[in-house]
């Protein structure tokens, strides 16, 4: 059964295996040359690909095709053709034209533009992009697009990351061809993705509209247990999840999506599933796909999916792990430090282009793990701080320090771990332990960007991360094509980049106070929310990078800061929006239901000489929560009203929105919670954070 399982992986997938199959020799060759080694489209393939693609897609019961695309609301968008392309006798005639596959159009106004498009300027296009496969779901062939403006300005997460590939790989073969590397073809960036989520009943999230609107809930009291005890973390997952994982492993694999490590997180409710390497622009694809199907998945097991960061407050919230690495076409790690890291010259360079590119543009990394979510989520136990530093481990820290300073090297070798029980097998201890805490991590022969929301899509952070690497790669390669000892030239670069921007490596505890004050004296900034994140893309000089690596244009900068400040602004109004609807038709109801059967009971005892004091007092401080609760609804009320009256830039409506979302919605929230607490479970309206957490 199993080996059946893995014999249907890219079944449904137009991969190189189909392509090989049905495709031309040299229409194959074409693709692969386009996908592998960076060659320009060729148009001539399009018509052969296209009714080859249709053929297949039809076999595995396709009726229709779509040109999938990542706008800037983050989700998979597309719209549904079918193949019928005429009628004829009354019979349906198929046809799948190269223009068909390549090209589509869509309504680039109606998509988050920050200013690019105006509504009477809809035209939009769609472009196939052949180095993600196309695939079948459903009755549908989904064909991976890259989504631009009718100016040529990019309106999607795909563009970018292609486009900081191509970067990435022009500067660094010219690192390597100095380095005197004449076999490599290409250099790609290769990321696996860390997905975290949680599981509710169905039932349950139907009856919180905080929960359907907003995706996380506005209002709960803590329940009496959470994950106190860590027993949640690691372990046995319940027969009804497991079946959910079991589905959705198939679905998975059936689509190429190498689906692999799934377990129980940290939090009651929450999971994780990770997938192995892939480059990163079908990586942020295989993400894209996760996250629809996860929720697709979920409700044929009576289960709703949350992938909000921070869906419940006083417990661990959900991140997504980007873990990041450079490969040669020979398959060789650039980030592989080998057994002799201190004589491995390539090694240097790419992690010195790495350290380098975190310490100038850290602010751009913090900007790409920004979202409403990741607000109340960074920083806390779950989740690395707002500050941007890299973990290096002692290892290599002792390493880059003692070759700055030019001193003889004392490499340790790692004895084995003993652990007291003899018929245990020795281990191979480490180099260096992993630091849960760090925002951009290395963890042996790739760097762990930790900071990312689960909620995101992977294509920002995984832009501005090939991006500022490939700006400091051209600098690198620059310095190294004009030095004549190309040996020395990179011990130099060493000491440069440990001079310069040792401050980024910080190997302890990233939660701890120490920290945040070492970060300030060594002038690292702490950016502590998305209002002040999206001033990033104005600033001059990561316009200018992005510009010379032809990743984002200045009006692109511009309309992403636009994009960004909108997208935190809406994401509040709606949260403080649906709190009113809560509060004020349920809990406030609620809770005068509530106050009016006790306070009947209060009656009577007193009349027959048996009220107590307590009583008295409970019904007394019932009273008063109920009346904070409606004064704070009522303040929340005036101050939507007056923000949405209120003539504001985009930034002043967002740091409006960052004031009303810790001012009179926290407060709220703060009196609706009081009030759950003295109310018994069965007269409140909402399913509290016991039944949503452990009722699995």
């Amino acid at each position: 059964m199993a080996k059946e399982l893995f014999e249907q992986f890219g079944s449904h997938l137009f991969d190189d295996r189909t392509m090989r199959e049905r495709l031309p020799l040299e229409v194959y060759d074409s693709l692969r040359q386009i996908r592998d080694e960076g060659h320009p489209w060729d148009p001539k393939v399009a018509d052969v690909v296209a009714e080859a693609m249709m053929q297949w897609a039809m076999e595995l019961g396709a009726t229709h095709y779509t040109h999938w695309f990542s706008p800037m609301t983050g989700t998979g968008s597309g719209k549904h053709d079918s193949f019928i392309d005429n009628v004829k006798g009354g019979a349906p005639i198929t046809r799948f034209s190269g223009k068909m596959l390549t090209k589509g159009e869509s309504d680039a106004s109606s998509f988050p533009s920050g200013g690019l498009r105006a509504t009477f300027e809809a035209r939009g296009y769609t472009a196939w992009d052949p180095t993600s496969p196309a695939f079948v779901l459903g009755t549908t062939l989904y064909i991976p697009t890259a989504f631009c403006a009718y100016t040529g300005e990019a309106l999607d997460q795909k563009t970018p990351v292609l486009r900081s590939m191509q970067a990435l790989n022009k500067h660094a073969l010219r690192v390597l061809r100095a380095l005197g590397d004449s076999e490599t073809v290409s250099v790609r960036p290769t990321v696996g993705a860390e997905q975290e989520y949680f599981l509710v009943d169905k039932d349950l999230f139907d009856q919180r509209l905080d929960l359907k609107v907003a995706g996380h809930t506005l209002l709960g009291a803590p329940p009496p247990k959470g994950q106190e005890l860590e027993d949640h973390y690691y372990g046995s997952i319940s027969e009804r999840v497991r079946a959910f994982m079991r589905e959705l492993d198939d679905e998975l694999w059936a689509l190429g999506v190498p689906a692999k490590t799934e377990h129980n997180e940290v939090a009651p409710a929450q999971y994780e599933l990770a997938s192995v390497f892939t480059t990163a622009n079908i990586a942020c694809d295989h993400n894209q796909i996760m996250m629809e199907l996860m929720r697709k998945v979920a409700l044929r097991h009576g289960f709703a999916c949350l992938l909000h960061e921070k869906p419940f407050a006083g417990v661990n919230g959900s991140g997504k792990h980007n873990n990041w690495s450079l490969v040669t076409s020979t398959g060789r790690n650039l980030l592989n430090p080998t057994d002799a890291p201190e004589d491995n010259d390539e090694f240097l360079v790419f992690l010195c282009a790495v350290l380098t590119a975190v310490d100038r543009h850290g602010d751009l990394l913090r900007l790409a793990a920004s979202c409403p979510g990741n607000e109340d989520r960074l920083g806390g136990n779950e989740a690395p701080p707002s500050i941007v530093s890299v973990f290096l481990g002692n290892a290599l820290t002792e390493l880059l320090q003692e070759m700055a300073q030019g001193h003889a090297l004392h490499r340790e070798a790692q004895g084995e771990l003993l652990m007291g029980v003899k018929s245990l097998p020795l281990l191979k201890r480490d180099d260096s332990d992993r630091n849960r805490t760090s925002p951009f991590a290395f963890t042996g022969n790739k760097f762990e960007f930790r900071m990312v929301g689960a909620s995101q899509s992977l294509g920002l952070a995984n832009a501005v991360t090939n991006a500022i690497v490939a700006d400091v790669l051209r600098e690198f390669a620059d310095y190294l094509e004009a030095a004549p000892d190309k040996h020395a030239a990179v011990r130099d670069l060493v000491a440069k980049t440990w001079q310069e921007h040792g401050r980024i490596v910080f190997n302890g505890n990233n939660y701890s106070e120490e920290w945040h004050a070492e970060a300030l004296r060594r002038g690292l900034p702490d950016i502590r929310g998305m209002v002040d994140a999206a001033e990033s893309y104005l600033k001059p000089e990561n316009i200018a990078m992005f510009e010379r690596m032809h990743v984002f244009t200045e009006a692109e900068c511009r309309s992403r800061y636009e994009i960004t400040l909108e997208t935190y602004s809406k994401h509040v109004h709606i949260d403080a929006s649906t709190m009113l609807e809560m509060v004020g038709r349920s809990v406030l109801p609620a809770g005068y239901a509530y106050l009016a059967k006790v306070s009947r009971a209060e009656y009577y005892a007193e009349q027959n000489g048996c009220a107590s004091a307590s009583a008295k007092a409970a019904v007394q401080n019932l009273c008063v929560t109920i009346d904070h609760a409606a004064g704070a609804m009522e303040a929340l009320r005036r101050a939507l009203d007056a923000l949405d009256h209120a003539r504001l830039t985009e930034k002043e409506r967002a740091e409006r929105c960052r004031d009303l979302a810790h001012g009179e919605m926290a407060l709220l929230r703060q009196t609706a919670d009081s009030l759950e607490r003295q109310v018994p479970v069965q007269d409140w309206p909402i399913p509290d954070y016991s039944a949503l957490l452990f009722d699995l």
